[in-house]
């Protein structure tokens, strides 16, 4: 695609979620009375953070929660209202990210909100440049200012700079991590990944592939392993020692969380029912690990381990409780892999060339429905707009779906790679 087009749908895709996502959620939410304060995703982690190391005040009790609430609400929830939102904003992050989050707690929150959301601006755009060097993928400097604009312009990343959601930073300390890995920097690598467990439902799946692969060739291989495992005591217990017991209060926290999203269900649930999700999350985790299996003797700057990695990425949001937009960013790497490897995809066949055309539909929807609500909102065509807002966001589940399945028909996928790379070494370095 080129630049003008990409910035076209970029600029689009911020006037929507500006100028008419925002604006009638505003009107949705005055008509029933349903509070709005900061709607910040930083602001829970940040004044727990901020009321544990200047106030010595447990982050995870009902106390701070109900502060939370006055910040992220603008008033504490009310059971009594139906039209309350059912999630408490409590604490429910592991508690060492306050040990991130220590250098802002002296700070105003609105200064705190600015300077966190150009850092989110700034680690997406390296994202996408890292995976690219990582890939060692070298497109024209307008196609890759086209994926950088794309990236920041899509709905996934603006929701999560809005909201200044931690997926987003998690995601660049996934990218850094395996691009460590991949110039044999290992022992960098764990301690990276260890950091970004402070989101441990996206970061689980990639940790246990990353495990195998260093235990198929442990002499080579184990300071991925000291280092991640050391890192991630370090906090474990440091965080111990910050507030004593605060595992257990994790645990109670992340459960009140799964009751109050009515057990936060997983995309294949929600696309499938909650049963049949299920058996499919079962049979999609057992093919990875089969693949994962075949592929754990791979070199870490191999295709077959970039090709791994992201599928394991695609993969966590099939099958991670929750369902929310903004973690879609971990499917970077697997678009990118796609993407570069579309033309040999396409002669693939048909049933290649119908994943390719399925992907990249639900992929393209939500721009191209933006910019048409967008030219709509211009016009006096209230009550269409008011029908159709919402058209941008018809096929944010299926997207996770579609780039897994075009994964698969990558020119270094898995059977493929499995057989080539089977005698590889390990990780140079």
């Amino acid at each position: 695609m080129g630049l003008l087009p990409a910035l076209l749908l970029a600029v689009s895709m911020w006037f929507y979620l500006q100028d008419v996502m925002i604006r009638y959620q505003m009107a949705d939410s005055a008509e029933r009375h349903i509070p709005r304060g900061n709607l910040s995703d930083l602001y829970p982690r940040w004044l727990g953070a901020r009321e544990l190391l200047l106030d010595h005040r447990d982050p995870y009790s009902a106390e701070i929660t109900q502060e939370i609430q006055r910040g992220y609400y603008g008033r504490p929830l009310d059971p009594s209202r139906p039209n309350d939102p059912k999630d408490q904003q409590g604490f429910a992050y592991p508690l060492y990210v306050v040990f991130l989050l220590a250098p802002t707690v002296p700070l105003p929150f609105s200064v705190v909100q600015i300077g966190f959301f150009w850092l989110l601006v700034v680690t997406t755009l390296a994202t996408v440049l890292v995976w690219l060097r990582t890939f060692e993928w070298h497109p024209s400097s307008a196609t890759t200012a086209s994926l950088v604009l794309l990236t920041l312009g899509s709905f996934q990343v603006l929701q999560g700079l809005k909201l200044q959601q931690l997926s987003l930073f998690v995601s660049g300390l996934i990218a850094g991590s395996v691009a460590l890995m991949t110039t044999g920097h290992l022992f960098a690598a764990g301690i990276l990944l260890a950091l970004s467990t402070i989101k441990p439902q996206l970061v689980l799946p990639l940790a246990l592939w990353l495990l195998l692969w260093v235990l198929s060739d442990w002499p080579r291989r184990k300071a991925w392993a000291v280092a991640f495992g050391g890192a991630l005591a370090a906090l474990v217990v440091g965080a111990e020692v910050t507030l004593p017991g605060w595992i257990g209060e994790f645990r109670h926290a992340l459960s009140a969380y799964r009751q109050y999203n009515d057990g936060a269900w997983s995309v294949l649930e929600v696309l499938l029912s909650p049963r049949w999700g299920q058996v499919a999350a079962v049979l999609v985790l057992l093919v990875t690990a089969r693949l994962g299996w075949k592929l754990r003797r791979v070199a870490a700057d191999s295709s077959a381990f970039h090709w791994m990695t992201a599928l394991v990425l695609a993969v966590t949001l099939l099958v991670a409780p929750k369902t929310s937009p903004y973690n879609q960013v971990l499917l970077l790497p697997a678009v990118l892999l796609v993407a570069r490897g579309w033309r040999v995809v396409w002669d693939k066949g048909r049933l290649a060339r119908f994943t390719c055309l399925l992907a990249a539909s639900v992929l393209f929807w939500p721009w191209v429905a933006a910019f048409v609500v967008t030219i709509l909102s211009l016009f006096p065509l209230t009550a269409l707009v008011g029908r159709v807002w919402m058209a941008p966001l018809y096929t944010l589940l299926a997207i996770p779906v579609a780039v897994s399945l075009a994964l698969a028909f990558c020119p270094h996928s898995g059977e493929n790679l499995a057989r080539r790379h089977r005698r590889l070494p390990g990780a140079r370095g």
